[in-house]
């Protein structure tokens, strides 16, 4: 058992880049509790990780309902847990026009992307700021640099998510509490299957960034109490080019990059 008292709660933590924060965070003895909605996945994610020697405490929640994230605050709060580290690492994307796709899936993914993190954060910011102590890690994206036709709604949730951090680290500066936004590229994850975005070009061309990679960059940059971090050098010279360049050819750019493969050009 951990003798380090220290607790991340990761949200999205038995896959992806959230399963390899987790990695990451257990192997420095933190403690953790991973909340997810598959209950075999997060028994399987917990039974690897307590083998680094800390406590691992799963809790399922499907974060697309609104009350779920005071729900997981409740429980950890009922086991008396203190928590060091909150990683919003939750989000889902929708592939396709928006004048085609489900608005009730639509919805759903603000509520996770959005409503989850930023009700997360309102349960635990508080309590950090009172005890000078804490940190903060939100999955942005370079999506959210970007306006992504055939991924509107995902892309607008990343440039929330993103505006949203900068905001709340400006507010809360040399309280003791930092606020890190990692903003990963098009990342190896099961991020594209739920999306339905097989046939895309950004992912049949491949290119992708390994999800390991993404979640080291972000993990030293939280323990740097960094402001934010861009993974990957070809990301990177992406959202400095878009920074200068007109949105509106961005976003014909993104377009291209996103739009269905042509079966019969192969």
């Amino acid at each position: 058992m951990s003798t380090n008292q220290k607790y991340a709660l990761i949200t999205g933590g038995t896959s992806g880049i959230g399963y390899e924060l987790a990695k990451l965070f257990a192997k420095d003895q933190y403690n953790l509790v991973i909340v997810a909605r598959n209950e075999a996945e997060l028994s399987k994610t917990a039974t690897e990780l307590k083998q680094q020697g800390v406590e691992v405490i799963t809790i399922a929640k499907d974060l697309f309902k609104r009350e779920a994230p005071a729900e997981v605050y409740d429980e950890v709060k009922a086991k008396g847990i203190q928590i060091d580290v909150l990683v919003n690492d939750a989000g889902q994307g929708q592939y396709g026009l928006f004048s085609e796709t489900d608005i009730n899936r639509e919805l759903d993914i603000i509520q996770l992307n959005i409503g989850a993190t930023i009700s997360l954060i309102k349960c635990y910011l508080p309590e950090m700021l009172a005890r000078k102590d804490g940190k903060i890690l939100n999955l942005s994206s370079i999506a959210g640099k970007t306006p992504g036709p055939y991924q509107s709604v995902y892309h607008g949730t990343k440039a929330f998510i993103q505006s949203f951090t900068e905001a709340i680290r400006s507010e809360n500066k040399g309280s003791g509490v930092t606020i890190t936004a990692l903003l990963p590229g098009a990342t190896e994850t099961d991020f594209f299957n739920k999306a339905e975005m097989q046939d895309s070009k950004i992912v049949q061309e491949g290119g992708m960034s390994n999800a390991a990679d993404v979640a080291k960059d972000g993990y030293e940059a939280l323990m740097s109490g960094d402001d934010m971090v861009i993974s990957g050098f070809k990301n990177k010279a992406m959202v400095g080019m878009t920074s200068v360049t007109p949105d509106h050819l961005v976003a014909d750019m993104m377009k291209k990059q996103q739009e269905p493969v042509d079966k019969s050009e192969k």
